[in-house]
């Protein structure tokens, strides 16, 4: 694996992008506030297993340069357009917190673009992250706004029937202590046709995937399940 970033142009901003391996191609969509540099391990478990990762950071965030103002059908339509410039067929999604948000938007948007799609800690809504967290955002958000704070405090707002029209294999994954209600996680797998729920015991939202072999574990499973086919 290499630290050299690379940049392409997507719907007004540029993104930049690490890759590793070589193979079926799949992409890791980090959270709120982070940068690709999260999945170093993922990164190194799939390219390892045969995979060809891409680890974008999402507009605004790691290397790109910094907005005024974020929204998340913004971040999916980037990641569309991420897919058509470099030509990838059929990718694999990955996604984290806001990266299981836009994962989402996307398969519902442009449903012929993915082969699977996996989210971690994803939600539809503002109300389906834990109330007392919400609440802790919404006070510093108060005395110091910051637009990707705002972003969580006012979007996503997804409808769950919308879910039903992902009909790629997906996985959906929460930590046993999720900043995400249990119950918003349930909603989300019970929609989406044939979806896989794993809650991870022990951890909390992001333990099991920032410098941690499970989630990537848990992906490799996943991806061992779907068709060679694209």
């Amino acid at each position: 694996m290499t630290d050299t970033l690379h940049t392409v142009a997507v719907n007004g901003v540029t993104l930049h992008y690490a890759v590793a391996g070589q193979g079926r191609p799949v992409i890791l969509v980090h959270g709120n506030g982070e940068s690709h540099a999260m999945f170093h391990r993922e990164m190194a478990q799939l390219a390892a297993a045969g995979y060809r990762v891409y680890a974008p950071d999402s507009r605004g965030h790691g290397a790109n340069d910094p907005l005024g103002e974020y929204h998340y059908a913004d971040m999916a339509e980037d990641m569309y357009q991420f897919i058509r410039v470099l030509g990838l067929e059929k990718p694999c999604f990955y996604g984290f917190s806001d990266g299981g948000i836009v994962g989402l938007l996307l398969a519902i948007a442009h449903p012929e673009t993915l082969s699977a799609l996996a989210v971690s800690g994803a939600n539809l809504t503002p109300e389906g992250v834990q109330p007392d967290f919400l609440a802790e955002i919404r006070a510093e958000n108060d005395r110091c706004p910051n637009p990707l704070v705002t972003l969580m405090l006012t979007e996503p707002h997804i409808d769950p029937e919308a879910l039903r029209r992902i009909t790629v294999p997906t996985l959906v994954t929460a930590g046993e202590h999720d900043l995400i209600q249990e119950q918003e996680t349930r909603r989300i797998a019970a929609h989406i046709p044939g979806a896989r729920l794993v809650i991870v015991p022990g951890h909390d939202h992001g333990s099991y995937i920032d410098g941690s072999d499970v989630m990537g574990e848990l992906l490799l499973d996943f991806l061992a399940t779907l068709p060679l086919d694209k």
